[in-house]
């Protein structure tokens, strides 16, 4: 065995390796399978190149990610490493050329796209040499259960058989332990090893406020006065909320908003005097942050419920990675919840509107377009529930885009997947809601069991250190609120919540949100323990707290009662969200510029150049057949038009339309533009 330490110092500079790292190194250049599961900028890279080089031969790399492939491969061809990658951004020749050098044995590592792993003989051109080990990077999209689920990491487990044998590593810096579990199963390694560590943040204080949506911008603009808590991140759920909280900062501090609806250019400046320290407050939406590396970001506020608490973990983590003092400070309400709802039944329409158009499928097929042309709902849900046919077997999509029926075994798994999101909301909530130590909560989530001990540094932990609670004592007949409760319980501890309600107030005389806040400052005195207990019904988890006398306090105000908000109202203020317009395309979708559509997506008011839609519609049926996928895994129909409706002449310009995503653009932009000028 190679000496890994000594390996590290001459090959990649460093004197030591970084927690954990050596454990994962040894036993992956030892031949072992494994799962690493470690948070963004913790060093998982290191933990297959270097047992990659220990091994000789070369290191096959799938990445989803084009930006993140040219990246890796740029830094190890600087330190001398012989690496390169193939992906749908490089030319036919440069692709060649990368599979020569892979087949000649001339590279130590091959990164891929996990397309590729789709394309009739090149499976079979890897296994002509396997490589001495596999890495699997963002490992969580081969899984359903996954916040990023892509069918083409599907491919993999029927592909690594040729490859082997040579050692797998799952690499992910978000999976819970049900993700886990699914991406051995689809890697065909369950006996792998696995390493759930580092999630733990001692430095990172993390706080959840309820507060009014109307507020929420002046709130986070306080936060952030003091010096000391920049630079600073503000991560808003719509590309205009970015735009407008931008805008009020920039009165105060040096900010610049970032979001996908910005030309390429514009993020780029945004990026660059950030990390550079020009730019004290970036305000965001969840397209910022990959990539972004900068040591010394003391505060990260979210003015809005995240959608899970995977992607949460991710954007606080960019806080302290200095190891100094840092603070997450969620801005949340319930209405935040009611959005999220909005956007999964829009994302996964009802069960019954997919089983409608799976009916409508006759024997022989029918064209996708026509498909979703003659069905009874709006033309966007028709085209999201073929998607999701598709994605669980209820449909097949040849490579003419036509439309065949699937096997009835899609439901079940449709009907799980949809639970399954809706229980990532259950967690988010609970989270914000938590009443035991946040940081704990979070390691548990990611299936971390060393050192779960609380952290004495979030606002449960130590709620007169906070910095976003606004805490005052309790009036009179709060008091006398918190003193029937604590007799309550002293005659029926352990009761459910629900329960102690019903039995002090049954003609409601106190409003059931009210008791909910003493309890919360009874918890925060230190008088009474509030416990998560669940039961299942109806196959759903229904959630519910428990309430138990503090033993260690008997009961008593140690601490003194702290209650938020204004006395008498709720820190809410009692008021509903604003309403707005129907939003697509997740938390980021935005209120911006949304052209109406018709059935058959003829846009209104705009004049259509249908040989331009015909030219763009031709291309992209091209492009699918190629990869061998349905042509809606290329551009959806919406964006397609939305494209030509458009009519963009640059690719920052092809960026600002909806729907077309720096992905889109990344890969296709050059041919979509060309499809566009022609004549």
């Amino acid at each position: 065995m190679i000496d890994l330490a000594d390996l590290l110092r001459r090959r990649f500079g460093h004197a030591a390796f970084r927690p954990h790292q050596e454990e994962v190194c040894r036993a992956v250049a030892a031949g072992q399978d494994a799962l690493l599961v470690m948070p963004t900028g913790s060093g998982k890279s290191l933990c297959y190149q270097l047992p990659g080089l220990a091994r000789g031969g070369t290191t096959l790399v799938v990445s989803p990610l084009i930006a993140l492939m040219e990246d890796q491969t740029a830094k190890l061809v600087a330190m001398g490493v012989k690496a390169e990658r193939v992906h749908s951004g490089r030319s036919r020749e440069q692709s060649r050329a990368a599979c020569r050098a892979y087949l000649d044995g001339e590279l130590d590592f091959l990164t891929i796209s996990p397309e590729r792993l789709g394309v009739p003989g090149f499976p079979e051109m890897l296994a002509r040499r396997p490589p001495v080990l596999v890495a699997v990077d963002e490992a969580h999209c081969i899984s359903h259960w996954g916040h990023d689920f892509r069918p083409e990491y599907r491919l993999l487990g029927a592909r690594l058989p040729s490859l082997r044998p040579a050692p797998v590593l799952a690499l992910t810096a978000t999976a819970t332990v049900r993700v886990q579990d699914d991406i051995l199963e689809q890697l065909g390694v369950k006996g792998a090893r696995r390493f759930i560590c580092g999630f733990r943040r001692d430095n990172l204080s993390i706080e959840a406020v309820e507060c009014a949506r109307t507020s929420r911008a002046e709130d986070a603009l306080a936060l952030l006065a003091p010096a000391e808590r920049r630079p600073a991140v503000v991560y808003v759920p719509t590309r205009r909320l970015a735009d407008e909280v931008a805008e009020l900062f920039s009165a105060h501090h040096e900010t610049a908003p970032y979001h996908a609806g910005l030309p390429a250019a514009a993020r780029s400046r945004a990026q660059e005097a950030f990390l550079a320290g020009s730019v004290e407050v970036v305000v965001a939406t969840i397209a910022f942050g990959m990539g972004i590396d900068k040591a010394n970001i003391r505060t990260v506020v979210h003015l809005a419920l995240p959608q899970t608490l995977e992607g949460y973990y991710q954007e606080i983590g960019r806080a302290g990675r200095d190891g100094l003092p840092s603070c997450a400070v969620l801005l949340y309400s319930f209405g935040d919840r009611k959005v999220h709802e909005s956007f999964l039944d829009r994302d996964y329409p009802d069960i019954g509107v997919l089983e409608q158009i799976a009916q409508a499928v006759p024997t022989d097929g029918i064209g996708r377009e026509a498909l979703i042309a003659a069905s009874p709902v709006d033309a966007e849900v028709a085209e999201v529930a073929v998607s999701k046919l598709w994605t669980h077997g209820g449909v097949t999509v040849d490579a003419d885009d036509r439309v065949h029926r699937g096997h009835d075994g899609w439901r079940a798994s449709y009907r799980a997947i949809r639970r399954h999101r809706e229980g990532q909301l259950d967690e988010v909530f609970d989270f914000a809601r938590a009443h035991g130590c946040r940081m704990v909560h979070l390691v548990r989530h990611f299936g971390e069991t060393e050192n779960t001990a609380p952290c004495t540094n979030c606002d449960v932990c130590r709620p007169r250190g906070s910095i976003g609670h606004r805490f005052r004592p309790p009036t009179p007949a709060e008091a006398a609120v918190a003193a029937q409760i604590l007799e309550e319980l002293r005659r029926y501890d352990g009761v459910s919540t629900g329960t102690l309600y019903r039995n002090l107030f049954p003609n409601n005389e106190v409003e059931r949100r009210e008791l909910e806040r003493v309890l919360e400052a009874l918890r925060r005195a230190q008088a009474l323990v509030l416990v998560d207990d669940s039961f299942e019904k109806d196959g759903k988890t229904v959630r519910f707290r428990r309430a138990h006398l503090n033993r260690k306090a008997g009961g008593a105000l140690d601490a003194g009662l702290l209650f938020e908000g204004e006395p008498g109202r709720p820190t809410t203020r009692g008021r509903r969200p604003r309403s707005r317009r129907r939003e697509r395309g997740g938390a980021e979708g935005g209120d911006e510029r949304r052209s109406a559509v018709k059935r058959g997506f003829a846009v209104e008011d705009q004049a259509i150049d249908l040989k331009a839609v015909d030219r763009l519609r031709a291309w992209r049926l091209a492009v699918a057949r190629a990869k061998g996928v349905p042509a809606f895994r290329i551009m959806s129909d919406r964006t397609l038009y939305e494209i030509v409706a458009a009519t963009p002449t640059s690719l920052a310009a092809l960026g600002q339309v909806y729907g077309a995503g720096p992905k889109l653009v990344e890969r296709y932009g050059a041919a979509i533009l060309a499809e566009l000028q022609a004549r």
